[in-house]
């Protein structure tokens, strides 16, 4: 994994704003409203940032024959496709709970629904945990559970069910408190998950013993001790 926490051209940190201003994506040209850049003025589009990401995510869960949704993304984030912050969190999350989730015994038709998880995912915008209040990687946990539970907003149990299930991992995540960090977000989600879905299913997907993070030198706003898994819990 490379040090690409901060800018993807140039490496020097972020600055975030309240008022968004128009920009282009330094990779595509395009021109969006944003509130995020780097200090020399340089803008990634979210589209940009997570492309290679994405790839990797959907390739890795379409053939693991894991049970375990943070082992999944851990090795995601070894490789150089999952930078230490970014929207492809937000597809990530509920990749691998599909995955382990179908591994474990859950009945699903993972291609599909792996492809709309990218669909939605990728609608959830980078920096919604401090601009929404609601952190992608817990609305990926929302997006996960309304795909495997077949949720539309006519539904009874799985609509009530996918709401909960946001609440819970969001909650989890809030206890915590910021400032972000798309590791730490990622594997609380994904473990309320997996205890959200054991007592409401009866699928077990499985968890690591601990989890430790092995991604906090790249992260300048690390929390450390008050994180669990700088501590590996």
């Amino acid at each position: 994994m490379e040090n690409k926490s901060n800018c993807l051209i140039c490496n020097e940190e972020l600055v975030y704003s309240t008022e968004p201003v128009k920009m282009k994506c330094m990779i595509c040209g395009g021109e969006f409203e944003t509130t995020v850049s780097c200090r020399n003025g340089h803008y990634i589009c979210d589209d940009c940032h997570c492309a290679k990401g994405v790839e990797a995510i959907l390739e890795v869960c379409s053939k693991t024959d894991s049970k375990n949704p943070i082992e999944i993304m851990q090795g995601l984030m070894r490789t150089p496709a999952i930078f230490m912050h970014g929207p492809e969190h937000h597809v990530m999350v509920g990749a691998a709970l599909l995955a382990a989730y179908r591994n474990a015994g859950g009945d699903i038709d993972l291609g599909p629904a792996l492809k709309e998880m990218e669909r939605r995912g990728k609608q959830v915008p980078g920096g919604a945990c401090g601009f929404w209040g609601c952190c992608g990687a817990g609305v990926s946990t929302g997006i996960f559970l309304s795909i495997a539970m077949q949720a539309t907003p006519l539904t009874k149990e799985s609509w009530g069910l996918s709401n909960q299930m946001t609440a819970a991992a969001l909650g989890e995540i809030g206890k915590l408190g910021g400032p972000r960090c798309c590791k730490r977000d990622s594997f609380v989600a994904a473990k309320t998950a997996v205890l959200f879905v054991k007592e409401h299913l009866g699928i077990e997907m499985e968890l690591p013993e601990k989890i430790k993070c092995e991604f906090m030198r790249w992260n300048e706003q690390c929390i450390k001790l008050e994180c669990p898994y700088f501590r590996g819990e």
